[in-house]
């Protein structure tokens, strides 16, 4: 673990694997710490936003080091049921990487419940991990100029739905009308770090 000062406003954690960050960023959002204003988790970093007039850093440092990086069991975390309609572009293609049958696919992301690691790419995108490792695939070759609003996707061991029509280089295997990000909700994010997603299959 190391740890480095951004400036008076942040402190930005640099960890070892993603189950790291995922464990670390639970724990410190347990603790409500004083004078942190918010807690955002990448694949290999956790950055602290901190209240400058407010925020004790070198007692939030002590605090960063001496938590536990262990990841919360499942049963911990909220779970958002998400349907999906396995129509998606590239769902044969994925077949064919992965050697597995259309509906092998549907089974293997149906199977397992994903967890949100962190949010990027667009508002209310999150980075699921933690599913099936044989649907590890890669990006396209080339990124699509449109990909529509709940497009649900793989790309290299995560999966993701697409919150608003956009361009877009991951594998679509389906499609969701489950609105993941709607500024009129509070908070506007469905998949939220740390949130567990079970894809469930509809017609």
């Amino acid at each position: 673990m190391r740890i480095l000062r951004c400036a008076d406003t942040g402190l930005l954690v640099e960890l070892d694997s993603l189950a790291a960050v995922h464990g670390l960023a639970w724990r410190l959002r347990e603790q409500q710490l004083k004078g942190v204003l918010g807690i955002v988790p990448a694949a290999r970093t956790l950055l602290l936003h901190l209240e400058p007039t407010v925020a004790d850093v070198a007692r939030l440092e002590h605090i960063v080091r001496t938590t536990s990086t262990r990841p919360p069991q499942q049963e911990d975390q909220p779970l958002v049921h998400v349907p999906v309609s396995y129509n998606g572009r590239d769902l044969a293609d994925v077949a064919a990487m992965t050697r597995l049958r259309e509906r092998e696919v549907v089974a293997e992301h149906t199977g397992t419940d994903w967890t949100v690691s962190f949010g990027g790419f667009a508002p209310g995108f999150g980075y699921l991990s933690g599913g099936s490792r044989k649907l590890q695939v890669p990006r396209r070759q080339e990124a699509r100029t449109t990909v529509p609003a709940g497009a649900v996707a793989l790309a290299g061991g995560y999966s993701g739905v697409y919150p608003r029509s956009s361009p877009g280089g991951w594998q679509l295997i389906g499609h969701t009308d489950r609105e993941v990000w709607r500024t009129d909700r509070d908070p506007p994010a469905l998949l939220r770090p740390g949130v567990r997603v079970r894809f469930e299959v509809v017609d």
